[in-house]
């Protein structure tokens, strides 16, 4: 799995929403920040030079496309979290999770839902 930092994670979401991308359009999404131009720059190459991103010359600016799909990499982040933090155990990280935060009941009925799908494949398979 390729290690993304918080600020680059940053960058590759502003990618994942709207591709190609010149380093201009992601410098005037990423505005709210109040990152320097030149630390963006920095971020768009080093998510390069890790493979997270490609690119292509067009003129004389780059277009920035994601050479990771955002769920893949979303499934491996999240399992390599649960695995150094949980010893690979989902039931802890939730009673973790919940212990700090009220879940709604949205999400509760959501994960209701997931638990029965679930149950229900393995019944099936």
């Amino acid at each position: 799995m390729i290690e993304i930092s918080d600020a680059e994670l940053t960058v590759m979401q502003i990618l994942w929403q709207q591709h190609p991308s010149t380093a201009a359009e992601v410098i005037a999404r990423l505005q709210h920040k109040d990152w320097h131009e030149k630390t963006i720059k920095t971020l768009l190459n080093r998510l390069v030079s890790k493979g997270a991103l490609s690119y292509q010359k067009q003129g004389k600016a780059y277009l920035y496309s994601p050479a990771i799909d955002c769920s893949l990499y979303q499934q491996q982040a999240s399992s390599s979290f649960i695995k150094k933090l949980f010893s690979g155990q989902l039931t802890p990280l939730v009673a973790s999770f919940t212990a700090q935060h009220q879940v709604s009941a949205t999400d509760l009925a959501a994960l209701k839902e997931l638990v029965n799908r679930l149950e229900q494949d393995k019944d099936n398979g």
